[in-house]
């Protein structure tokens, strides 16, 4: 699967726009347990939190629910943020040499101040110049939930990705029977075909969003902390926070969606 170039990361960040007014977003990142059965000699490094056997598949994706960047194989025992933060790709986002688009200002913002491209993700994901995770609940003000739910229409287009993967593909939907190496193959096999139908398809089967804690192809979130997060990303988070709640920017429910 090869890596995004500039422009297809511009393309990416269009399409994100016009589906969910959040701006300057060049992918969605998450993980998924795939299930083994216990692997021959492997004792606790496949098992996780959620007790059972799994390998790890993380990816991300673009507002096309196609997969942009994955890796597999990671121990089922591994949190999410180590998992992304030694990636392939992670290593280069968290090294500065990834090849987003330089800094372009948000659409339409008055202040003009240029924000870099930033993936989304949930809290289990340590917040980053380029990557914006929610405000922790316990700081919450109405502005911060706003936030939190434009974030979260975004983050849907993962859930639904690998939502409709599993449907398609129901070797996810029990235990592999597999060599640990041979699960890593079929995942990714299966990954470049869910992308093949995908564009075969065009928007046949947008509507399904998955429950995906009801088939075996399960989230890696958990809710730990992850450190402290760097002061200029928490910038950045802010300004794409007053960005999202400026009446220019405003979505028409999103006050009623937070109950205000």
């Amino acid at each position: 699967m090869a890596e995004p170039t500039t422009n297809d990361w511009l393309d990416i960040s269009k399409g994100f726009y016009e589906k969910t007014n959040f701006p300057n977003t060049v992918g969605v990142v998450d993980g998924k347990h795939i299930r083994l059965e216990c692997p021959n000699n492997s004792g606790s490094l496949y098992y996780n939190y959620k007790n059972f056997f799994s390998l790890i598949l993380m990816a991300i994706c673009d507002s096309n629910y196609c997969f942009r960047i994955i890796d597999v194989g990671s121990y089922g025992k591994e949190s999410d943020c180590n998992v992304f933060k030694t990636s392939t790709f992670g290593k280069k986002l968290y090294s500065g040499s990834v090849n987003f688009p330089p800094d372009q200002c948000l659409p339409d913002d008055d202040n003009g101040v240029p924000q870099p491209f930033i993936l989304v993700a949930d809290e289990a994901f340590a917040l980053h110049k380029h990557l914006l995770r929610p405000f922790p609940d316990r700081t919450l003000n109405n502005n911060k939930r706003i936030f939190n739910y434009r974030l979260s229409r975004a983050r849907q287009y993962i859930k639904c990705s690998f939502g409709i993967l599993s449907k398609k593909w129901r070797v996810f939907q029990t235990s592999m029977l597999v060599d640990p190496n041979v699960a890593v193959k079929i995942t990714k096999a299966c990954c470049v075909l869910h992308n093949f139908v995908r564009r075969r398809d065009g928007r046949d089967g947008e509507g399904i969003f998955e429950d995906t804690q009801s088939n075996l192809m399960e989230s890696i979130t958990e809710r730990r902390g992850v450190g402290n997060s760097q002061t200029n990303a928490k910038y950045i988070r802010e300004y794409f926070a007053t960005y999202v709640n400026d009446p220019k920017h405003a979505l028409n429910w999103q006050n009623k969606i937070i109950g205000e």
